[in-house]
This record gives structure tokens, C-alpha cells and sequence, in this order.
């Protein structure tokens, strides 16, 4: 008997907690409709804090607490939640839409020359699907690869058993990448080496202190790639530039 009851406890405390989401979630809005964008921001914030949500529901969230955040005049903020909200539904068209305009607004127009067609073309690529899709797309494909090559071991006709090769070195090969997309996705999850810059103007030192030369300025809003962190200083890399700032000043993503 005890967990029929245990079960209906906690079915009782999904809907209530869903429920509450809803509520807190449609007053936020109204909020936002009502041109509260700092008290819709804060709400949203709370629900990210404290109600158990989906990954479709959290990256909802997060699109609204950017709007919310942008209207304020918070462009680093907005960004930070749009560049969230993306990794979550890396297909939603309206935070693309959003996060590109919020961009404009940065004054930092830091070009990285270092970068390849390729390699954008292949970070552009591995960034349409989620690490969870691209392993799905990469077991799937692997089922399929053996499937393949069982054609070709057992196939009758010499038609079927060159269409059964072709068919599984491709899908091998997008098995391979599909694979390697999902672990750069999770690297870069994991180790949170893009952050958002938060303060309004800084300056990035030669050195990790106060007293190091002052090699180049940047703005609230501009993506940093953070290579290593020493202290309260990170030295960080933004295009074709190198230097340190004080951690305090950026949010990883």
C-alpha cells in the first residue's frame, strides 16, 4: 500500500509544482504586456530558480527573461539569456531572430580572422541540433551502418550488395559526425568556456592584475572565450585578441 500512496504523492506534487509554473509564468507575462519589464524579469528569473522545468519549457523561459532584459536596457543580460535559451532549442527561429538583433546593439565588432570557412560552416552545423539529437542521430545511423553491411554479407544479387556497401560507408560516415558533433557540444557545456561580458566598458590587461597594460577595451554583450582562469582573473580571447579580465565581470553561458 505504501507505494500506490508514494506514486499518488508525487503525481499530486508534479501538477501542483506545473500548476504554480503556469500561473507564475502567465502573470509574468502580464507583467511584460503591462511594461513591468524589471518585475517580468524577476519572476522569470524565480521560476528558473525554483520550479522543476522541461528542457522545451526552460528554454521558453529563458527567451522571455531575455525580452524582459532587453526592454530594461540590460543588453548583456538579454544576450546571456538568449545564448542560454538557444543551447536548449538551437532551432528556435525567434531567439535566433532576437539574439542576432540584441547583437547589433553590441559596440564591440571584433572580427576573427583565425577562423576558416570550414570551421564555421562545421560550428554552424554541429550548433542546429542539441548533444542529446546528435546522439541519437549518431545510434541511429550505426544501427543502420550494421544493417547495411548485413545486406551486403547476405544479399543474393550483386545490385543489392553494392547499394548495401554505399549505403553503409555513408551512414558510417555520418555516424562518425554526428559522434563528434555531440562530444564538442558536450565539451563545451561541461567546461563553459563562453562567457558573456557584464560589465559596461573594461579594459583587458597584459597581465592578471590591476597594474598590467591596458591592451584593448571591451563592451557589455561581447562573447569571450575564457582559456584559463587564475584567481579572480581569466585570460580570455575575443577574435584575434588575447588578455586578462577579472572573472566578476563575465557570465559563462
Amino acid at each position: 500500500m505504501k507505494k500506490p500512496f508514494i506514486l499518488f504523492l508525487t503525481a499530486l506534487f508534479c501538477l501542483s509544482a506545473a500548476s504554480i509554473k503556469a500561473e507564475d509564468s502567465e502573470q509574468a507575462a502580464a507583467l511584460y504586456a503591462a511594461g513591468n519589464y524589471g518585475e517580468a524579469a524577476t519572476l522569470y528569473q524565480q521560476i528558473l530558480d525554483n520550479a522543476p522545468l522541461s528542457r522545451h519549457s526552460r528554454a521558453t523561459v529563458l527567451y522571455n527573461l531575455g525580452n524582459a532584459r532587453f526592454k530594461q536596457g540590460e543588453l548583456s543580460q538579454a544576450i546571456l539569456a538568449y545564448e542560454r535559451s538557444l543551447r536548449l532549442n538551437p532551432r528556435d527561429k525567434d531567439v535566433q531572430y532576437n539574439l542576432e538583433f540584441a547583437r547589433t546593439q553590441i559596440i564591440d565588432n571584433i572580427e576573427d580572422n583565425r577562423a576558416f570557412f570550414f570551421s564555421s560552416w562545421a560550428q554552424a552545423v554541429r550548433d542546429t541540433l542539441t548533444e542529446e539529437a546528435w546522439q541519437i542521430v549518431s545510434l541511429a545511423t550505426f544501427v543502420l551502418m550494421l544493417t547495411g553491411i548485413l545486406l551486403f554479407l547476405l544479399g543474393r544479387t550483386i545490385a543489392l550488395r553494392k547499394a548495401s556497401f554505399h549505403m553503409a560507408w555513408i551512414l558510417l560516415l555520418v555516424c562518425i559526425v554526428s559522434g563528434l558533433n555531440a562530444g564538442s557540444l558536450h565539451r563545451r557545456d561541461s567546461q563553459q568556456r563562453e562567457a558573456i561580458i557584464t560589465q559596461g566598458v573594461l579594459n583587458a590587461k597584459s597581465s592578471p592584475d590591476r597594474s598590467g597594460t591596458d591592451l584593448f577595451t571591451l563592451h557589455e554583450g561581447t562573447k569571450v572565450e575564457i582559456i584559463e582562469t587564475l584567481g579572480e582573473w581569466c585570460n580570455i580571447r575575443v577574435g584575434n585578441n588575447e588578455g586578462w579580465i577579472l572573472q566578476a565581470h563575465a557570465e559563462r553561458i
